[in-house]
């Protein structure tokens, strides 16, 4: 009875031209979009290899030079592409690929994709996850938002009803005619996405279980659209007033309550202006130690420290090059200052993180948006995890570079570091975070798509009109 009931609904999804043009359009720019992505990453990826080579070439050939001078000459580290960035961009496109790191000054990531762009960009661009998030729960709705409605309108439910059919089977299906549109061509989409990143050299470390709970996180996405299209179809007493409520309702989801859980985070904890922010580090360090200033109220206290220690009356008498170690400790302060107000940036990011998850019960778009991100490693967080690897390593070469100066020189001496030296120093290293990592800091959200799916189908079960 089921199958019949599914059957006879798809031959009139399929009767209709309207549907099988929206579905063929979608579908055709879904791979399109698919396809001009991973050919785009498969660029990108190369350019990052051939990067990340030549600058670490350019380093270790910088010749004969003293170290603070290759400290300040510096060298740029690269944010490695995430596989899943093929089915989510994320934020990735906003928050730069490449640090500049040197000497006394911590930099944040450049070279967006956005910052590239042109104006006309603002009205946005055919990617994978657009189609994902915002076009395929509208397929759904078109599809569905007159599934019970045109039974009432045609009359037919009471045929329906005289022929024996119960209402729960009639439901379900309804609910599965609706649904395998949209879980036909996700499912699609997701079989050549896997080929692709199978069949892509050096694309980076493709978990093939962060790929199934994407695709598990999309379907679940759609389970719950299904669910409130059919609801409201099976309430509405006129197929007009069903689509109306319907698009009132994708319109809320998709596109209202991210803003409005954007602006209220923004509100309650705002960040500082890039020049706010800069004055603060600035005015902080000139209360502290300055490396290049020895005669700073900071490197005196420093000095005096150290050569109590030493148990000697002059720098010259120490065992190293106390201008070097002076110029480390000055970094290392200026190191903890940097981590001090990025910590702060991080945490404001946190709380209103916290805000976002807080809302997520008011839209199913925003847990899947989130989790979507977070799986595919194109996260804030994911970028944040870069950016602290890259100012590690950042303090580890200051301290690589003065720690040379230190210990082969003498106080006053001009060293020239021979060119061997610079291969010496390790290579940049990022690990991006765990898939089980990712689960575990996405519970909640997991939790609240679940808790979504649940209650819309128990609301659709026991509020069905056909029982």
């Amino acid at each position: 009875m089921i199958y019949h009931i599914i059957k006879k609904e798809l031959k009139e999804i399929l009767r209709d031209g309207r549907f099988k043009i929206s579905l063929s359009i979608v579908l055709v720019l879904l791979v399109i979009a698919l396809l001009i992505t991973a050919k785009q990453y498969e660029t990108t990826n190369i350019q990052y290899n051939e990067a990340k080579n030549s600058e670490r070439n350019a380093w270790d050939s910088q010749g004969e030079k003293n170290p603070h001078s290759a400290a300040h000459y510096g060298n740029y580290v690269f944010k490695p592409k995430s596989p899943l960035s093929l089915i989510d961009q994320g934020v990735d496109k906003y928050t730069g690929i490449s640090i500049f790191l040197e000497a006394h000054s911590r930099n944040q990531a450049q070279f967006s994709n956005a910052s590239d762009q042109t104006a006309l960009s603002r009205f946005g661009e055919l990617t994978v996850d657009f189609i994902l998030l915002y076009i395929l729960p509208l397929i759904t709705i078109l599809i569905g938002y007159n599934s019970f409605t045109k039974e009432i309108e045609g009359n037919t439910v009471y045929i329906l009803k005289s022929q024996g059919i119960v209402g729960w089977k009639l439901l379900l299906g309804k609910w599965f005619a609706t649904l395998i549109p949209s879980v036909t061509i996700t499912t699609f989409l997701f079989l050549l996405g896997g080929i692709i990143l199978s069949s892509i050299e050096n694309y980076g470390i493709f978990n093939w279980s962060a790929f199934g709970t994407l695709y598990l996180i999309y379907i679940t996405y759609y389970l719950i659209f299904t669910n409130i299209t059919l609801l409201i179809s099976s309430l509405a007493k006129k197929s007009g007033i069903s689509l109306v409520i319907n698009l009132s309702f994708w319109v809320l989801a998709c596109f209202i309550a991210p803003k409005v859980a954007s602006n209220l985070a923004d509100t309650k904890y705002p960040y500082p202006t890039h020049q706010e922010f800069s004055k603060r580090i600035s005015e902080e360090n000139k209360k502290g130690l300055d490396g290049h200033n020895p005669w700073n109220k900071e490197a005196k206290k420093l000095e005096k420290e150290v050569l109590k220690k030493y148990n000697v009356d002059s720098v010259h008498k120490l065992p190293f090059n106390y201008s070097a170690y002076r110029m480390q400790k000055g970094e290392e302060y200026q190191a903890k200052i940097y981590e001090k107000h990025y910590d702060y940036l991080n945490e404001q990011a946190k709380n209103q993180d916290g805000i976002y998850k807080s809302l997520t019960i008011i839209s199913p778009f925003l847990p899947t948006r989130f989790l979507s991100m977070a799986v595919a490693k194109t996260d804030y967080q994911n970028h944040w995890d870069f950016a602290e690897s890259a100012e590690k390593y950042r303090v580890e070469t200051q301290r690589f570079l003065n720690g040379t100066t230190e210990k082969n020189s003498k106080y006053g001496e001009r060293y020239v570091a021979p060119a061997n030296t610079w291969s010496k120093l390790p290579k940049f290293k990022y690990q991006a975070t765990t898939f089980s990592t990712v689960l575990k800091k996405n519970t909640f959200l997991f939790l609240i798509l679940a808790l979504w799916l649940s209650f819309t189908a128990i609301v659709l079960i026991f509020t069905n009109k056909t029982y």
